[in-house]
């Protein structure tokens, strides 16, 4: 599962690295939370055809509302999709085939029971890049309209695969951790891109123990990174 990420690199970075020609003015993101707005990246199409021509820089709700849904709420719901079935589940097959997005990130945040139990307190990791670039997870997209047409949402989910053997200690599932090689097909609807639907390398990212000011989506601050070098207890609780 991945509930939260962040996004603090600047917009000429990110424009640099997934080739996108927009400059929209993004502030550093350090808790993003399902229902929440970020960026993604995705192609762009003319109106009068289908003829790509080039990737967009778009701002998308977290959590996906299939465009058949009667409420919008539903997408807190949806905010990851199993590679091992987002191409046949009628929540995502629509979206896996014809819109997919590259989510454009600087890490993500995943809780570890402290006693091994889910009941237990939760302490939370940042999981980066060792380099601490900038990187893309795998995500689709859709459009959704409410009856008449009075409000338009479009929404994103993150894919999900099987934790590495670096992150597995922490949590059983992970995102789909693009490398920049593969944005193109992840992108073209007309390639198959199941086959990078799986873990990345094990020495892409590296996790670092933070405190429990990230629990709540409100503290959207670069403290949130702060590393602790001392796990909580049991006894301490959680916030989370």
């Amino acid at each position: 599962m991945c509930g939260r990420f962040m996004l603090k690199s600047s917009i000429d970075e990110i424009a640099g690295l997934f080739d996108v020609d927009q400059r929209p003015n993004l502030r550093p993101r350090y808790n993003i939370a399902p229902t929440q707005d970020t960026a993604v990246v995705r192609n762009e199409r003319v109106d009068s055809g289908n003829e790509r021509v080039g990737r967009e820089l778009a701002m998308l709700r977290f959590g996906l509302v299939p465009h058949w849904a009667d409420d919008p709420k539903v997408g807190y719901k949806m905010i990851n999709a199993r590679g091992e079935t987002v191409h046949r589940l009628p929540s995502f097959r629509d979206a896996y085939k014809k819109r997919r997005c590259l989510i454009p990130t600087d890490g993500f945040f995943e809780w570890q029971a402290v006693d091994g139990s889910e009941k237990a307190p939760k302490q939370p990791f940042l999981i980066r890049r060792r380099d601490q670039q900038p990187f893309a997870f795998a995500g689709i997209f859709e459009r959704w309209q409410s009856k008449g047409g009075a409000e338009t949402i479009e929404s994103f989910a993150i894919v999900t695969t099987s934790a590495n053997r670096t992150l597995a200690p922490i949590h059983h599932r992970m995102p789909v951790v693009l490398d920049s090689a593969a944005y193109a097909t992840w992108l073209d609807p007309t390639q198959d891109a199941r086959p990078l639907l799986a873990p990345c390398p094990e020495d892409w990212l590296e996790p670092v123990m933070i405190g429990q000011r990230i629990n709540k989506p409100a503290n959207d601050d670069p403290s949130v990174l702060t590393p602790v070098d001392q796990p909580i207890t049991p006894a301490q609780g959680s916030l989370f």
